[in-house]
């Protein structure tokens, strides 16, 4: 890590989308993981190095970005079985809290709304770093993860398999790997 003082990183930064990644993974007919992401998003960060309680974030997926390597899939994804895109276009998570849990550890918790139904997530996040890159622009990184229950938030569309289980599992698991530029 090129800057580990934490207090020379605070200020405001913008997710350089070209440099990160939000994904997820889903267990598929029972037997294996389809993994996915979005291509579309934008999102900031307030990043406090003196007290990351005062730290946020705010990110804003374009549905119609998903993106499982499946046209057909991405397809029925976009659809009113799932995320209806048509009537809503973009899935948002706005922090409420933020916490250090010691080393390059961090929890940030907040309102993740998919379908206009806004409920808690709580994202572990680990700290990769902070650089200057060739081009003078500060940037730090992030890792985070979390799981979700999709019929939580009106997810619910499902096939019985004839071994017996479910076609596409409740539990999902979010991904993200974050690069952001602090604003000049």
């Amino acid at each position: 890590m090129a800057n580990t003082d934490l207090t020379a990183l605070t200020g405001d930064y913008a997710i350089d989308t070209a440099h990160s990644t939000i994904g997820f993974t889903v267990r598929h007919a029972m037997v294996t993981n389809v993994k996915g992401k979005f291509l579309d998003f934008s999102g900031s960060l307030h990043l406090d190095g003196g007290n990351p309680s005062a730290s946020s974030a705010s990110i804003d997926v374009k549905m119609e970005s998903i993106d499982t390597g499946s046209a057909d899939r991405d397809g029925h994804l976009k659809s009113a079985d799932f995320f209806k895109i048509d009537e809503f276009p973009t899935m948002t998570f706005r922090s409420t809290s933020a916490e250090a849990l010691g080393g390059e550890d961090y929890r940030i918790t907040g309102d993740l709304t998919i379908l206009g139904t806004t409920r808690p997530l709580t994202i572990d996040l680990e700290f990769n770093g902070a650089a200057k890159d060739p081009f003078g622009n500060e940037r730090v990184g992030f890792e985070g993860k979390a799981e979700i229950l999709r019929s939580e938030w009106g997810l619910t569309w499902n096939a019985a398999l004839e071994t017996g289980g479910v076609l596409v599992s409740d539990k999902i698991k979010l991904n993200f790997d974050i690069s952001a530029i602090k604003n000049a």
